[in-house]
């Protein structure tokens, strides 16, 4: 068995009940007794989507809930507005062209955060926009989004507003219903720490209104046979799920709850403010500015003179630590570090450790411990 540590933005460490959940023997998933566990997982999930809105569960990535979100929406032609700063706000844009719309792009620099003004802009200019698209937070260069702003302008327009929170949701600030988000998307193997392979998709009623105008061009990310199958008594997924990852996605959503919303996004914000400190301490540099950094990974850039593979390569083969790599033009530029999931002032100790021992052993001049420090003096006031 690896027991590589695992500090990328996901897949994340899954806690020992969650495992053993999936343990259970398998039951029938046309049954009352699964209509049951369906039933308590959906609740749970609305609960940290914050929606009074149904939310339904699929049988797959985050990527299959950002296609299903499409594919629901869009009728031939049809034009939706992408935010694009990264490597999965393109692929908002790209599952756009994949159903027949018209991808109109807001191109923001990889590394910055995107005025929500802009998007104001293009809405003026362009009435017949059908739905926004905002990746939350965008993985591949550090950077979080400010949707909560962005529901603010969009409030004032009647395209849908579609968020990405695969990456973000129960570690950062999401209010479905607060930010007036039309459609919110999510997956299992990030801040929710639930093995991969399950993906949330919850939609208004503005939403559905649109849905149920639009034949959807996906047989099995069709959501009104989802709406069908979830209001039926016992509660269904249209196709056969996967048993095992809604026993787990049900135990990790239990933990959520115990530790409350509310805890958990401050966990997270401690240990994102843990790692830049740790990354400022030791002399490297941040790749996006500090006031548009996420609350679930930490962009670096590469220190002159090193290698990816030198770097992460000596983390994970010599110290058993996986770091994430860049991505597209990034790759070999910068290295990334999740914070994510059910994430301590443990594991951040032992990386800034491996990563201190690692820079000294690739020539760099590190005074031992300051990196491991910084992560001490962020937590110690904070009592964690």
């Amino acid at each position: 068995m690896d027991e590589t540590l695992l500090m990328i933005p996901g897949p994340t460490r899954v806690a020992p009940r969650v495992l053993k959940a999936m343990s259970e023997n398998i039951v029938n998933h046309r049954s009352a007794l699964f209509g049951k566990i369906l039933s308590e997982t959906t609740e749970m999930m609305s609960d940290v989507f914050r929606t009074n809105n149904k939310s339904y569960l699929i049988t797959g990535s985050g990527t299959a809930a950002m296609e299903a979100a499409m594919a629901n929406i869009i009728n031939p032609g049809d034009k939706i507005l992408s935010l694009v700063g990264g490597k999965f706000g393109q692929r908002f844009g790209q599952i756009v062209d994949a159903f027949g719309g018209q991808s109109e792009v807001i191109d923001v620099e990889w590394g910055k955060g995107v005025n929500p003004d802009e998007i104001g802009y293009a809405l003026e200019e362009n009435e017949d926009i059908k739905a926004v698209t905002v990746v939350h937070n965008e993985t591949s260069t550090g950077v979080s989004n400010p949707i909560k702003e962005i529901g603010k302008i969009m409030s004032d327009y009647d395209a849908l507003y579609v968020v990405d929170t695969v990456s973000s949701l129960a570690g950062d600030e999401v209010d479905v219903d607060g930010y007036g988000i039309d459609i919110c998307v999510t997956g299992s193997q990030k801040c929710m720490a639930a093995p991969p392979g399950m993906a949330a998709i919850t939609l208004s009623n503005d939403a559905w209104d649109v849905v149920d105008k639009v034949e959807a061009k996906s047989y099995y990310l069709n959501m009104k046979k989802y709406r069908k199958s979830g209001a039926a008594q016992p509660p269904e997924t249209p196709y056969t799920p996967s048993v095992s990852l809604m026993y787990a996605m049900h135990e990790a959503l239990d933990i959520i709850m115990e530790e409350g919303l509310v805890n958990r996004v401050k966990r997270h914000q401690i240990a994102a403010k843990a790692t830049r400190n740790a990354i400022k301490a030791l002399n490297l540099e941040l790749f996006p500015d500090e006031s548009v950094s996420s609350t679930t990974v930490t962009a670096v850039n590469m220190p002159e003179g090193v290698s990816d593979g030198e770097l992460r390569g000596t983390m994970r083969n010599k110290y058993r630590v996986e770091l994430a790599g860049g991505q597209d033009h990034l790759k070999g530029n910068i290295f990334r570090i999740g914070h994510m999931g059910n994430i301590t002032h443990r594991e951040l100790i032992t990386t800034f450790s491996a990563l201190e021992m690692t820079l000294r052993e690739l020539g760099f001049e590190v005074n031992m411990g300051e990196g491991v420090a910084a992560v001490a003096d962020t937590y110690l006031p904070n009592n964690i």
